[in-house]
């Protein structure tokens, strides 16, 4: 199965993990890391997360297929669907919009302020 990771990291952390697995050579789990929760709730709505749930495992999808299956309209799915290009969470091919993941693992310790 190929899973991504959601996680909560600072840059450092994971430019210092990037340069880690540059250094020895080894291919790291794919991961999707935000500065903050505040900003992962921010980009992965409940609209959006229902968004790359019917995505998920499917390869390129147009977007009116990503509004049939969500049950929206295609202008708001339009601008969901850009959100998530523009954050790097899905991309952008010939054949359509893709969620190249089959799973996705969220990953992050919420600690008293």
């Amino acid at each position: 199965m190929n899973t991504v990771t959601i996680d909560v990291r600072t840059l450092a952390d994971s430019l210092s993990d990037f340069a880690q697995a540059w250094k020895n050579g080894e291919a790291s789990e794919p991961r999707i890391s935000f500065d903050s929760p505040e900003l992962l709730w921010k980009v992965l709505t409940a609209k959006r997360w229902a968004i790359l749930k019917a995505m998920a495992g499917d390869g390129p999808i147009s977007l009116r297929e990503i509004a049939r299956r969500v049950e929206r309209d295609v202008k708001s799915v339009h601008t969901d669907v850009h959100a998530l290009l523009n954050a790097g969470i899905i991309e952008r091919r010939p054949e359509g919009f893709c969620f190249p993941y089959d799973a996705v693992h969220v990953d992050f310790l919420l600690k008293a302020g």
